[in-house]
């Protein structure tokens, strides 16, 4: 036998599950922190979506126990539509098996092997099935044991039970895995707070190993749910329109075109026929009812439609399919876990990178109790926590020039207590991989980010102004009254009036003019009895705004 022979015989092909088990760090494993923190992840992830597609406030249960070491049972529980029993094996006994992948419009998951994976990974490692309860509202709820067989990519039932009588509805997961708990930046409590901010209609309890977290919903008004749209041709390659054209329903190219893409009507569709070189000028007129069915498209032709996408003024795509936290839900969430001094929120208005529809928005949240300055990262309301340095929000967050705005810089970091909240929402997000954790430096997001940041600095910026405007003019308000007594009791000697009397009168015109200033602004007056009680102290004040005027690097002041 030839060598070629031999090595042909060893040949074979695996299945996706074979291989994300080899290779399982592709999808974030590749650390028993981590891996908690991905699993938590993928099945909260699943109950927003699921919930906010029904049209119901989630409430969100997790919990996690340790029962031996490095080994963790983790449970979450939502109050959505639940799933029905024939698709519980498939969906989670199934790599790349959902609804997601197949539909343009805004959700957290997007590939099918989120929480699939987290079942494969606990199978991997602690060798258990994944208990799954569900129920659909009917009053029978579906037990299953589930595993996967790995050569085939299929579900295998271990255990399957119904139970009557249970009047609930929704999706309980349980997984038994190998894992590290830790309470960290990038922890399972810290994703659980990022989601409660960017999700500020959820109500999520966290049952943790260290004890009960609960993050109260901030509002009852759950965001608009985004709609399917079709795909945009400016963002379908060769490969893709040619298997399209293969396996469409409409008999000529012209009804392809105008039926299968968004935003194309016939106009449009006959000068892309016309430019490609699929159908000819005559007279002036372009036969639209060309007769050239679309499995007869040769690649010439299909490269030429792509081309003439790229020189056509086509309308951009519709934005229906995107769900925007907007200003209100980003300011309610930022308010309601972080307890900031000052708020202010950004949603752009929606682009295209590629052909599909995204959006940016942007929170800026400054003092109060934050402490320090911290970047937030979203991408369809889903918490970011790994690989910011290789992130578009991270860069635009860097080239954005915080100084023109009042803010402390040294030496790129921003020394202010200032949270920053980034977040693209899109049908499509374009992850640098599988593993969802950072954003691709496309110019435009990047440039989108620019500009809400921009917008929402300058907010931030004028606030800002008042804030120390008014600082300076307490410290101003505080030297005068520093030496008011000093200064009754020269005017008293001079004068020969009692010096109670020029004192008050002198506190008088202070407080007149310091409320001139402050806009008509309600303050607390100072005068005589307060001085003497040791009530707003003049020094004490002083040392604070000083404290502010340098911190903030206004020379001016």
């Amino acid at each position: 036998m030839g060598i070629a022979e031999d090595m042909g015989k060893r040949q074979r092909s695996i299945s996706v599950s074979e291989f994300f088990e080899k290779n399982r760090h592709l999808l974030g494993y590749d650390n028993k922190a981590k891996a908690m923190l991905i699993i938590v992840k993928e099945a909260v992830d699943n109950s927003l979506d699921a919930c906010e597609e029904a049209g119901i406030l989630p409430e969100i249960y997790v919990g996690i126990r340790q029962v031996g070491e490095d080994r963790f049972r983790i449970t979450e529980r939502d109050n959505g539509p639940g799933i029905i029993k024939e698709q519980v094996p498939k969906i989670f006994g199934s790599l790349l098996y959902g609804s997601k992948f197949h539909r343009l419009k805004q959700t957290r998951g997007q590939q099918g092997l989120g929480v699939s994976c987290a079942v494969l990974y606990g199978q991997l490692t602690t060798g258990t099935p994944t208990t799954v309860v569900s129920s659909t509202g009917n009053g029978k709820t579906h037990r299953y044991q589930i595993m996967i067989d790995v050569g085939k990519n299929k579900p295998k039932i271990m255990e399957t039970v119904v139970e009557e009588g249970t009047p609930w509805h929704g999706v309980e997961i349980t997984f038994d895995v190998e894992a590290t708990y830790r309470e960290n930046k990038q922890s399972v409590l810290e994703y659980l707070k990022q989601t409660a901010i960017s999700n500020p209609f959820a109500d999520i309890v966290f049952d943790s190993p260290n004890g009960r977290v609960e993050f109260k919903r901030g509002t009852d008004r759950l965001p608009p749910e985004p709609k399917e749209i079709m795909p945009h041709i400016e963002g379908v390659e060769l490969g893709v329109l040619m298997r399209m054209l293969a396996n469409t329903k409409a008999r000529t190219v012209h009804s392809f075109l105008t039926t299968e893409f968004s935003r194309l009507g016939r106009q449009s569709a006959n000068e892309l026929l016309l430019r490609a070189g699929i159908v000819k000028e005559a007279g002036g007129n372009v036969a639209p009812d060309t007769k050239l069915r679309p499995s007869r498209v040769t690649d010439k032709q299909a490269r030429g439609l792509i081309e003439a996408a790229r020189t056509v003024k086509l309308l951009r795509p519709p934005t229906d399919c995107l769900s925007p936290l907007g200003s209100e839900l980003i300011e309610s969430g930022l308010r309601k876990e972080l307890n900031p001094e000052f708020v202010t929120a950004v949603t752009r208005s929606p682009e295209v990178y590629r052909g599909w529809p995204f959006q940016i928005e942007v929170g800026l949240a400054f003092g109060g109790s934050i402490q320090e300055f911290s970047l937030l990262r979203f991408a369809n309301r889903v918490p970011l926590l790994y690989q910011s340095g290789v992130c578009a929000m991270t860069k635009a967050v860097q080239e954005t020039d915080w100084r023109r705005y009042g803010m402390d810089v040294n030496r790129g970091r921003i020394e202010e207590p200032l949270v920053v909240f980034v977040h693209i929402a899109s049908v499509w997000v374009p992850f640098t991989s599988e593993s969802k954790e950072a954003v691709a430096n496309y110019d435009v997001i990047i440039k989108e980010i620019k500009l809400a940041l921009q917008e929402a600095a300058r907010k931030i910026a004028l606030w800002l102004s008042g804030k120390r405007k008014k600082a300076m003019l307490s410290k101003k308000k505080s030297i005068f009254e520093k030496y008011a007594d000093e200064t009754a009791h020269a005017l008293s000697v001079i004068t020969g009036e009692p010096k109670e009397t020029i004192e008050k009168q002198i506190y008088e015109l202070i407080n007149s003019k310091w409320e001139e200033l402050n806009g008509g602004e309600e303050i607390e007056e100072v005068g005589v009895e307060d001085r003497e009680s040791g009530e707003g102290s003049a020094d004490t004040d002083s040392e604070e705004t000083e404290s502010e005027h340098s911190a903030s690097g206004e020379e001016s002041f």
